[in-house]
């Protein structure tokens, strides 16, 4: 591994467990390609902790101009930020301050990199579970918006906090892209979304993570999850607020921010 990714590494885990931002990495060790951030990725979890799972950021439009890229991008989410539906969240040192609703999937064994393409049969027959999720990303970039997409790659695709629902068996995958969401925040505000908002159908981002996770040499461990991506638009939030989220067939959710 180049030195300059390891100190790439060192620098956003650090403001990770800090809870703190940077304006930026250094020039001498900014990656500057898409494998280079998944390279500085892959190192984040000796010095954080267990992965739990996955994410893929900026699967909608509204994501994409979130923050600030054209396409999706994928990265771990660390075990010590999971939690249980119900949970009430920190919202102390989250800049973003913004909650995705999302389909969470869970694998039925583990995956490792292969030269072929996945098709989409072939995806859903790795699957075990099916479920909601909240997620309450954020980045060690203080611009992040401008920070490129090999710098967020790096930053684990923004991973923080994830909240995750009751799974459930893998069926009715065929019929995600009509899967309707609905949000309540507790100040009143409400919020509507539907399935297809992820990359047309959340099987298709499952595909996509499979063949992206497959040309950055990673592993996918059986016990992992994968959330999809924001179903609603990202819907801001503040300390002292609480979000309910109806998923349909899915089950429903209720978190709370502290």
């Amino acid at each position: 591994m180049n030195d300059f990714l390891s100190e790439a590494a060192v620098q956003l885990s650090e403001h990770w467990l800090d809870r703190r931002q940077l304006e930026s990495l250094p020039p001498h060790c900014r990656p500057v390609t898409r494998a280079q951030g998944y390279a500085v990725q892959a190192q984040w979890s000796g010095r954080v902790g267990a992965v739990g799972g996955w994410k893929i950021a900026a699967t909608s439009v509204a994501g994409q101009r979130h923050i600030g890229v054209d396409g999706p991008l994928a990265g771990p989410v660390f075990a010590s930020r999971v939690f249980a539906n119900g949970a009430s969240v920190s919202l102390a040192s989250n800049r973003m301050r913004v909650a995705e609703c999302e389909v969470v999937f869970g694998f039925r064994r583990a995956i490792d990199p292969r030269p072929e393409i996945w098709t989409r049969e072939q995806a859903l027959s790795e699957l075990a579970t099916v479920g909601p999720g909240i997620e309450l990303p954020d980045s060690r970039f203080v611009h992040f918006e401008r920070a490129g997409l090999p710098q967020l790659i790096a930053d684990c695709a923004c991973c923080n906090d994830m909240v995750l629902g009751a799974p459930i068996a893998a069926a009715g995958l065929e019929v995600l892209a009509q899967l309707p969401v609905r949000a309540q925040m507790s100040d009143g505000r409400s919020f509507e979304g539907v399935g297809r908002n992820v990359l047309g159908d959340p099987v298709e981002a499952l595909l996509w993570f499979l063949n992206e996770m497959s040309e950055a040499g990673q592993r996918i461990e059986a016990e992992h999850f994968l959330t999809t991506g924001a179903c609603v638009t990202p819907i801001p939030i503040e300390p002292g607020q609480s979000l309910q989220a109806d998923f349909g067939w899915l089950g429903q959710m209720n978190v709370g921010f502290d």
